[in-house]
This record gives C-alpha cells, sequence and structure tokens, in this order.
C-alpha cells in the first residue's frame, strides 16, 4: 500500500460502496417519482373527465322556463332532486389502479432509503472499528522517563524546527527543556545546511530563482558529474519567466539565454531550440501559446521539489527530518500493530510483546523509510546485521556471513546454489 494506511483504506472502501448506492438511488428516485407524477396527472384527468360529465347531466335536467304550450301559461314543475352521479366501473378502475401504482413506487422509495441508512450507519461502525482511540497499548510510556531518552525526543523536534527556518520556536525548546549548550549547538549545526536548502526551496516556489540560480552556479561542477538536470531546469525556468514579461524583456532574454545556455548546447540542443521559439507567440502572449504550462504553479512547485532533491543528495543530507520520519512510519505502522494487539489479547500471549528492540510482526514500510540493509539469508532465514552482514561469493550468490562459516570446511566452500568450490576468504562484504 503508498501512502495511506491500511484502516484508511478499509473505511475507504466502505465509502466508496454508499457512495455508489447513493448515486443508484438518486437515478431510481428520479425515474420513481417520475412515474408517481404521470400517474397523478392521469388520475387527475380521469377525475376532470367525472366531473364535466356529471355538469353535463345536470345541465340537461333543468326544466326550460318557456312555455311549452305556447299558450302563456305560467307551469311550474316539481322534481326530486337529483341523484349524485357515480364513477364509471371504468373510471373507478383507472383510479384504483393510480393509486395502486404510486403506492407501489412510494413503497420502493421507502425501503431503498431505509437500506442506504444501514449502509452510512455502518460507515461509523467502520471508522470505530479501524480507528482505535487508546493508542497507548502500542506504545512504551517508560522508555520517555529516561532523561537520556527525553532529551533525544527534544533534540530530535529542535532539529525538525531548525530545518524548517523556525529557529526561534527551536531556542525556545531549547531553553525551556534545559538542553546542555553542546547539545543545542549541535541542533543548528546539524541542520544548517538543511535550513539554507529550505530557504531556497520556499523562495522557488514564490517563483524566485535568485538564491537558487546561486547555489546552482556554487555546484555546478558537482551537479554535472551527477548528471542532474535541475541548474539546465532553473535556467530554463529563469528564462521562460523573462519571456513571459512580454516585448519589453525580450532582449534580456535573449542576453540571458546566451549567457547561460552556451554550457548546455550539446546536451540540450533540441529543447533549447524550441525555447527559442517561443519569441514567436510574444505579440498575442504566452498564455495563448504551446508554452502556457511554463506559467502554472504546477510547474514551480515540482521544480522546487527537484532541487531539494537534488541538493540534498549533493549534501548527503536527509530531505526528511527524524522526526518526520519517525511519525510517517508509526503511522503507517499503527493499524497493524493494533490488529495484532487485539489478537495477542484474545489468545493471551501478551508475553510475546516483551518491549525488545524487536516487534512481534514484520512490517513492510515504503523504500524511504529503510535505511540499513533487509537483506534475508536465504540458507539460515535470518535477517543480516552489522554484526551478520551479507557476503558476495565469488560466483555472484549472496548468504550471510555466519552461513559462510559454517559451510566452510578450512578455507573451502561450496555455494550452497552452484557447484562452485571457492576458497571462503575471497567471499566481500556488501552492501544494499
Amino acid at each position: 500500500m503508498d501512502n495511506e494506511s491500511w484502516a484508511c483504506s478499509s473505511v475507504e472502501k466502505d465509502l466508496t460502496r454508499v457512495v455508489s448506492k447513493l448515486e443508484q438511488l438518486h437515478e431510481n428516485a428520479a425515474a420513481d417519482i417520475g412515474d408517481i407524477a404521470t400517474q397523478m396527472s392521469e388520475l387527475v384527468e380521469v377525475l376532470s373527465r367525472a366531473e364535466q360529465l356529471v355538469t353535463t347531466l345536470n345541465s340537461s335536467t333543468q326544466v326550460s322556463q318557456d312555455d311549452p304550450m305556447g299558450d302563456g301559461v305560467s307551469m311550474q314543475v316539481e322534481t326530486e332532486p337529483t341523484a349524485p352521479q357515480r364513477l364509471t366501473e371504468r373510471q373507478v378502475e383507472s383510479v384504483r389502479n393510480a393509486i395502486a401504482r404510486c403506492n407501489e413506487r412510494v413503497q420502493k422509495l421507502s425501503t431503498e432509503h431505509r437500506d442506504l441508512h444501514g449502509s452510512i450507519s455502518k460507515i461509523g461502525k467502520a471508522i470505530d472499528r479501524n480507528f482505535s482511540a487508546d493508542f497507548s497499548s502500542t506504545m512504551r510510556v517508560d522508555v520517555l522517563q529516561d532523561e537520556e531518552n527525553l532529551m533525544l525526543l527534544n533534540k530530535a523536534i529542535a532539529k525538525h524546527y531548525c530545518r524548517q527556518g523556525m529557529d526561534d520556536v527551536a531556542r525556545t525548546l531549547i531553553r525551556e527543556s534545559k538542553m546542555s549548550p553542546e547539545h543545542a549547538q549541535d541542533v543548528f549545526d546539524s541542520e544548517r545546511e538543511f535550513a539554507d536548502i529550505y530557504g531556497i526551496w520556499v523562495k522557488i516556489q514564490k517563483r524566485d530563482l535568485t538564491d537558487a540560480l546561486k547555489w546552482a552556479k556554487m555546484y555546478s561542477q558537482q551537479l554535472s558529474d551527477r548528471h542532474s538536470l535541475i541548474e539546465f531546469r532553473l535556467h530554463r525556468m529563469r528564462f521562460m519567466q523573462l519571456v513571459s514579461y512580454g516585448l519589453d524583456s525580450q532582449r534580456e532574454a535573449i542576453s540571458y539565454a546566451r549567457l547561460n545556455f552556451k554550457k548546455f548546447a550539446v546536451r540540450y540542443e533540441h529543447e533549447i531550440a524550441n525555447l527559442m521559439a517561443s519569441f514567436i507567440y510574444l505579440p498575442s502572449g504566452l498564455e495563448n501559446s504551446p508554452y502556457k504550462h511554463f506559467m502554472g504553479q504546477e510547474m514551480w512547485t515540482e521544480l522546487s521539489f527537484i532541487f531539494l532533491k537534488d541538493a540534498c543528495q549533493l549534501l548527503g543530507i536527509s530531505k526528511n527530518s527524524a522526526l518526520s520520519v519517525v511519525v510517517n512510519a508509526g503511522c503507517t505502522a499503527l493499524p497493524a500493530l493494533l490488529n495484532i494487539k487485539q489478537v495477542m489479547q484474545s489468545r493471551q500471549v501478551l508475553g510475546m510483546w516483551n518491549g525488545c528492540d524487536e516487534l512481534p510482526i514484520e512490517i513492510d514500510l515504503q523504500p524511504e523509510f529503510r535505511f540499513h540493509s533487509i537483506f534475508a539469508c536465504p540458507i539460515l532465514r535470518q535477517q543480516t546485521s552489522e554484526d551478520n552482514p551479507p557476503k558476495k561469493l565469488t560466483c555472484g550468490h549472496v548468504i550471510s556471513n555466519d552461513a559462510l562459516h559454517k559451510l566452510s570446511v578450512g578455507h573451502i566452500l561450496k555455494c550452497p546454489y552452484c557447484p562452485v568450490e571457492q576458497n571462503a576468504e575471497e567471499a566481500v562484504r556488501i552492501y544494499f
């Protein structure tokens, strides 16, 4: 799994299922409500026709006030009240069918809504199940009772602040934790190089390349030896920045290209030629050209992170503080630790987790969290260490140092994977 923890992934799967159900319910509800509206319209039409029929029948029963005999004699006819007209059997059947279909659609909507409500309530249970509020079972509080360990923790936090350029916060922590002058000086000395790099990184994201270009010029030869792309990309971005200013900066952009692209002419000949073509679009503006992506913040953010990575590799420093590495690795391992803790509690085998340096299970961390060899000897099935390093045989196979000594007869060693006999002393230590 990538940067997402197992618990987040589990909850996300449940949430995706609920969202899918909600979208399906929305489509079904729209169709059902449309059907109900149609049925109601038909019902209103049936009742309207029935009302018109009743009105017509009542009008035909009225007595004409004109004399039918033509003799001028006024006649008054008494009639019994007309019985209320009833709907025909066919109309009644239509009304009943319409009401039944409407009730059926409403019942269906109610059932689907009830099912969705149950699925939504399970999301909360999934969160409670996967995210435990009690993390004390996976930690050793007694470790911080040691003054030396507490000092190391404060030192790691102070270094983290110092790397971010927050020297005032780091000094406050050093003062309040009563850190010794030697440790306090080590905090600033060890992180000063990264603090400078971090300041340049922030400026690149703000589209200020002045300090970055000075740094690249200072380490130009080392960057070239490492085949780094950062120096050319910084000059490329500065050139496009000048071009984006419009026709008034055209002369300055040409002068900048002649001065700084000369050393990259062989390696980046085609790309430099493409950059020069950007002058064609100056009258209409770069925002309406194929070069408009250079004006987006994404390009600047990408450039800043490439600079941070290459600069840290060149200077041999980590781009992540020790504190951030520990926190991120701990967050990745926490769901697995909580699960194994629950299993151990249910099976009453808590003695296996005795607080030693090793965890009761192996946790697969991402490559950025690996700072030592994780090679396991294929013979002894043990992970190598400083005391038991991996050794490469002359035939090319790799085994642990302990396996090398156990398989050797005098100075003669027969490879356990191929029948080549060799001198055990010719095996060399390798580093992963």
